[in-house]
């Protein structure tokens, strides 16, 4: 097998053993990657696209107040963008990417929007309170949670997988979302959205990936259930199953060689950059979503359907 990379027209052709290229798809990035969990954004080549110049709020979000975890960077750095654009108050929730999370409060700021930053673990349920009591201090209410942070280890194997590692991506992808959302909730009224991340590689099974799928999977249960039990209460519940965005989580996770071609299986043969979701965190913080609950959105550039 060879690969033909040409960086600058964003061009990646794959070759069967026999030389004939078989596909043909624009690539993710160059080969990188990153020691650290969840990564820094800073550090990535090219730097992703978190702001279409292109998108103009309409005040769909005036006044609200919304908390997002892993706002700092990648999928909620964008999701924040588009939330100030509508006139929202982000509180941007984050581990220790600081850098990150500071050049996120500058941008949000540079576009007339209120950002509060809060630094801690999620997976530990004594930040949950922190989370509220500062965001209750600084704005006085709380309309919508976004639970978008998480972590995700590549592993050939499940023998590969430590007992420290299945314990850590289960307490920061779903218990770091149960302590939240437990502690959101006495505050959100009629109206109110929760919107969490699943991921495309729950519905084929990524066998790469076998304790981050376990958890996005939970996530899809956990939003279907927790929707039915808070319809009559008229707060939404949803989910968002990305496909492959360029965020720090992926060279954070895989090998640098796979890089170039992480979303190449995608019926429309890319992965995609954060500002092309953010769209979507928009309509379901919305009213525009009044309707809709207990639903996951696959925004996957066709690599699942149905």
């Amino acid at each position: 097998m060879n690969f033909d990379y040409h960086f600058g027209n964003q061009y990646y052709n794959y070759y069967d053993n026999l030389g004939i290229q078989s596909k043909k798809y624009q690539i993710m990035a160059p080969q990188q990657e990153q020691k650290k969990q969840p990564g820094m954004e800073y550090l990535m080549t090219p730097k992703p696209i978190f702001d279409n110049p292109n998108y103009k709020g309409s005040e769909k979000l005036k006044d609200k107040v919304i908390i997002i975890t892993g706002g700092d960077s990648g999928l909620g750095r964008a999701a924040a963008v588009a939330f100030v654009k509508e006139k929202a108050k982000v509180v941007i929730v984050y581990y220790d990417e600081h850098k990150d999370a500071i050049d996120t409060k500058n941008y949000l700021e540079m576009l007339g929007g209120e950002c509060l930053l809060i630094s801690g673990d999620i997976s530990n349920k004594e930040f949950s309170k922190e989370i509220v009591d500062k965001t209750l201090e600084k704005f006085g209410k709380i309309d919508v949670l976004v639970n978008n942070a998480g972590v995700q280890y590549q592993q050939d194997s499940l023998e590969n997988i430590s007992l420290e590692q299945w314990d850590r991506t289960m307490k920061v992808n779903i218990y770091g979302m149960f302590y939240l959302t437990k502690a959101v909730l006495p505050h959100l009224k009629s109206g109110s959205s929760i919107i969490n991340l699943s991921s495309v590689t729950t519905f084929y099974g990524d066998p790469q990936l076998i304790d981050y799928v376990t958890t996005k999977g939970a996530i899809v249960g956990f939003t279907r259930a927790l929707a039915r039990n808070l319809a009559l209460k008229n707060i939404r519940v949803n989910a968002i199953a990305p496909g492959f965005y360029w965020t720090p989580l992926q060279p954070a996770c895989w090998v640098k060689e796979k890089i170039p071609s992480l979303g190449s299986d995608a019926a429309m043969a890319r992965g995609a950059m954060p500002y092309e979701l953010a769209p979507t965190f928009v309509f379901l913080a919305s009213d525009d979503s009044s309707y809709v609950t207990g639903q996951v959105l696959h925004n996957n550039g066709g690599q699942v359907m149905g």
